[in-house]
């Protein structure tokens, strides 16, 4: 039994994608139907770069999401290996997105401009560098909790993502995260400042959610072909309305990602197949349990592994 993996934001790189675009035309329609969606040239962004324009946020999505749906077209018309036979499809954070539009729940269109408006309103949350986000290694999930909560007096952070075993990320103001940070050094605990510009799933996107709510209500939701597991409970969902309700909680709610992987496997799931650029969700996968199956579909050669 396998799950198929979405990634999310910090899997982009320059030109990911592009032996698929140059080697299906279908593809190439793909990328420009997305500019013109859109009204602008992600597609270039995508291949060319610079790094920096593919890095903000409001390209980030989209971008990723882009490559992910093309990867999932090419193995639907080039190979024999049918996705939908999935146990359930999950992503992380935006790529939740991703795996609606995969399993039939939401169309190409409404999918790439929900993320484009997406990446803009939590970008635009918390003004250009006032918040970030640290990366805590090495430290399981309930010492990082309890060292927020015994500092409230200090500083005010929020658990942003549960990523696996030995690695959680925390949100807030930079000031805060400052002194979150003096904290851990006292304590001995690895800590990497991670290159973002906001701090992503915390009360800080307030202004992000009340926006994705109204564009969310504009979109009609159908129900998904196979069940996706929710960033925000973990857990496997399919009706519309709880789907619709759930993508608004998420951009201030943690990523359960932990869990979601650890869920999966308690479901009898023995293989993971990452779609989308990068290997992130393997090696956090790999991390939560390291005897299970995993399969990273990124390119063209990639395909060749699902056969």
């Amino acid at each position: 039994m396998f799950s198929v993996l979405f990634p999310g934001q910090g899997s982009q790189s320059t030109g990911m994608g592009k032996k698929l675009y140059e080697n299906f035309d279908y593809v190439k329609s793909i990328f420009e139907k997305a500019d013109d969606i859109l009204q602008k040239p992600l597609s270039k962004i995508i291949l060319e770069g610079p790094k920096e324009l593919i890095d903000q946020t409001e390209n980030t999505q989209p971008a990723i999401f882009l490559v992910s749906y093309s990867i999932c077209e090419v193995i639907k018309k080039e190979s024999s290996f049918n996705l939908h036979n999935a146990k359930f499809f999950a992503g992380h954070s935006l790529g939740e997105y991703s795996a609606l539009a995969c399993s039939g729940s939401l169309s190409f269109e409404q999918t790439i401009k929900l993320l484009q408006s997406r990446g803009r309103f939590m970008q635009t949350a918390v003004p250009k560098g006032q918040g970030g986000m640290i990366a805590v290694l090495g430290c399981e999930i309930e010492k990082i909790n309890e060292i927020i909560e015994n500092n409230q007096d200090k500083f005010k952070c929020y658990v942003a993502n549960d990523n696996s075993i030995g690695q959680v990320v925390v949100s807030g103001n930079i000031n805060e995260l400052n002194k979150f940070v003096e904290e851990l050094k006292k304590n001995k605990i690895k800590n990497v400042k991670l290159p973002v510009s906001a701090p992503f799933h915390c009360e800080l996107m307030k202004s992000a959610t009340e926006k994705m709510r109204s564009e969310i209500a504009k979109v009609e939701f159908k129900k998904p072909e196979i069940d996706i597991i929710s960033n925000v409970t973990a857990k496997a969902v399919n009706d519309p309305s709880d789907i619709k309700k759930l993508l608004i909680e998420q951009i201030e709610k943690p990523v359960r990602w932990r869990e979601i992987v650890i869920n999966m496997i308690d479901s009898k799931v023995e293989k993971f197949i990452e779609i989308g650029p990068g290997k992130v969700l393997s090696g956090l996968v790999k991390r939560i349990n390291s005897n299970v199956e995993l399969i990273q579909i990124n390119d063209l050669e990639d395909i060749s592994k699902l056969i």
